[in-house]
């Protein structure tokens, strides 16, 4: 039976770290490999990545190509039904009530009703889209979902 503490090591599986500047038979004693004098020789030496020495790097080199779509792109506020349960039944939820309940920070390009957890309240719920699980829930609850 192996006991706790008859568990070693497979053999030359376990090395010790080299210890730079011990010595000069050890092969990495004096400069310790980083060459005489110079940038790299230096403590916090070196260049950063992607430096080429001033020669024009590659990723500059390279052409710009492709579009990129972020300057048109459309910020959609999203909120779960369960939100909604904070408002009185009957009420009409728009996006501005929204705002003025903190429940939202902007409006952005619209707001989206998204369908997670339960509606107890028929409420009327003003907004520029519903998800389809959203619309029916709001409907089953008694009330009515409208898009602005």
């Amino acid at each position: 039976m192996v006991q706790l503490s008859d568990l070693r090591p497979n053999p030359g599986s376990r090395k010790k770290p080299t210890r730079k500047g011990q010595g000069i038979g050890t092969g990495n004693g004096k400069t310790a490999g980083k060459g005489h004098k110079g940038q790299n020789a230096r403590s916090g030496g070196g260049v950063r990545p992607g430096f080429e020495g001033g020669q024009m790097p590659l990723q500059r080199r390279m052409p710009k190509r492709g579009f990129t779509n972020a300057p048109f792109k459309k910020y959609v506020v999203t909120i779960n039904l369960d939100c909604l349960n904070r408002f009185e039944a009957g009420t009409v939820v728009t996006p501005e009530t929204l705002l003025e309940s903190k429940l939202i920070k902007k409006t952005g390009d619209g707001v989206k009703i998204l369908g997670g957890g339960n509606l107890e309240k028929a409420l009327t719920v003003k907004a520029h889209a519903f998800s389809k699980s959203a619309a029916e829930k709001i409907e089953a609850s008694g009330g009515k979902a409208e898009v602005i």
